[in-house]
């Protein structure tokens, strides 16, 4: 058994879930703190996506390591809302379609002009 030194290295804990990063610093002698999360200690299928102190700092034994929770790709996470560039080329229905208001500029067409003649 090793014996217990007074600091402790952080681990990695950036994609792990919450329940094993629990564990995880449970097991060096560190407590968790998400503090976006009152309810953290409920916390189990989201991941951990930032850390601090960073892994591999020497920190004091029983000191808190701060997370931030999300829950994994695809899982339902907030998301990015902006829109991102680059944006659709134009055309499509915008280039078919008067501008509303506007007068009619096209001429009719007819059946036999669409379905060709008979």
């Amino acid at each position: 058994m090793r014996p217990r030194t007074p600091e402790v290295r952080v681990p990695r804990l950036v994609g792990l879930m919450a329940v094993d990063a629990r564990e995880s610093a449970r097991a060096r002698g560190l407590s968790l703190e998400a503090p976006d999360r009152p309810d953290f200690h409920l916390a189990v299928v989201e991941y951990v996506v930032r850390q601090y102190p960073q892994p591999g700092t020497e920190v004091p034994r029983d000191s808190a390591v701060h997370v931030w929770l999300d829950f994994g790709e695809g899982e339902g996470g907030g998301g990015v809302r902006e829109p991102r560039g680059p944006a659709p080329p134009g055309g499509g229905l915008r280039r078919e379609l008067d501008e509303p208001g506007a007068p009619c500029t096209a001429a009719p067409r007819t059946a036999t002009a669409l379905l060709g003649p008979p």
